[in-house]
């Protein structure tokens, strides 16, 4: 046989044999791979107890987005946006017409208006991925939520259909196990809290659905469905990864911001002395 020939026929031999030894360890990769199961509490929940974080630059916009220059040139790189890839499915935000007009309104006067400036509470889904820990506190009757952001926090009221009293910055949360997921139903909302510092905004009919699946030990899936028939032609999903704070000692510490923003919003209230 030619010498040319001979290569290409241990080339196809090769080839042969690397797909029967492929097809003849697929089976295998699927076995042991059972779906996690996470640690139960006293009442046979999955046990999401503990401090979180997210990792990623949905705070600073949900959509795909550039690294770009930030708002104040005089500090230079310390303050730019850094560059991340969209939480949103599909990658849109469905706006209607007069919205998507306001949203980029929001955008370019970003520093004057974002209520995160202000150190207003975050409100949800935002509160989840601000560059800031979180702790969930679980008992059988309600978790209880803490966030280090401006010392915000809210209660999931488990299987409860109490409704809210009044529309707040954190609306008001009724939670349900599906499996081992946790379901959040969220209403309630005033209309004063944004979804990020790209302008993305609601109006005070944002009903929000969360989801907590436990994918490893230090692993929560969280997805958040948002519908807001004032603002967006239809529903719309984000989805990220939660990660535990496994530091030895791993803590919420106070990040009251109020006393930081005093002087921007009420310093012209000052009384001028002669």
């Amino acid at each position: 046989m030619p010498r040319r020939f001979q290569g290409v026929a241990a080339g196809i031999a090769a080839a042969a044999m690397l797909t029967v030894f492929l097809h003849a360890i697929k089976p295998l990769s699927g076995q042991g791979q059972a779906a996690y199961r996470a640690p139960r509490t006293a009442d046979g929940k999955p046990d999401l107890n503990g401090i979180w974080q997210a990792n990623n630059t949905a705070n600073w916009d949900l959509q795909d987005h550039a690294a770009r220059q930030g708002p104040l040139i005089e500090l230079g790189a310390a303050f730019s946006i850094p560059a991340g890839l969209g939480v949103v499915e599909g990658g849109e935000i469905p706006y209607q017409p007069w919205a998507a007009a306001k949203k980029k309104e929001n955008a370019a006067n970003w520093l004057k208006l974002d209520p995160e400036v202000k150190c207003y509470m975050p409100g949800v889904p935002r509160a989840a991925y601000m560059p800031y820990p979180f702790q969930i506190v679980q008992t059988p009757a309600a978790i209880l939520i803490a966030y280090e952001f401006a010392s915000a926090s809210r209660t999931i009221y488990m299987n409860s259909k109490e409704e809210s009293p009044a529309d707040t910055w954190m609306g008001w949360s009724r939670g349900r196990w599906d499996g081992d997921t946790l379901v959040v139903d969220v209403t309630s909302f005033n209309d004063q809290t944004w979804f990020d510092r790209a302008g993305n905004f609601h109006s005070d009919a944002l009903h929000v659905v969360e989801r907590y699946t436990p994918a490893s030990r230090d692993v929560l899936q969280y997805e958040a469905t948002i519908e807001d028939s004032k603002v967006f032609t239809r529903p719309w999903k984000i989805s990220m990864p939660l990660y535990r704070r496994v530091e030895k000692n791993a803590q919420l510490l106070e990040y009251k911001c109020v006393e930081f923003v005093e002087e921007l919003m009420y310093g012209h209230l000052r009384k001028k002395t002669k």
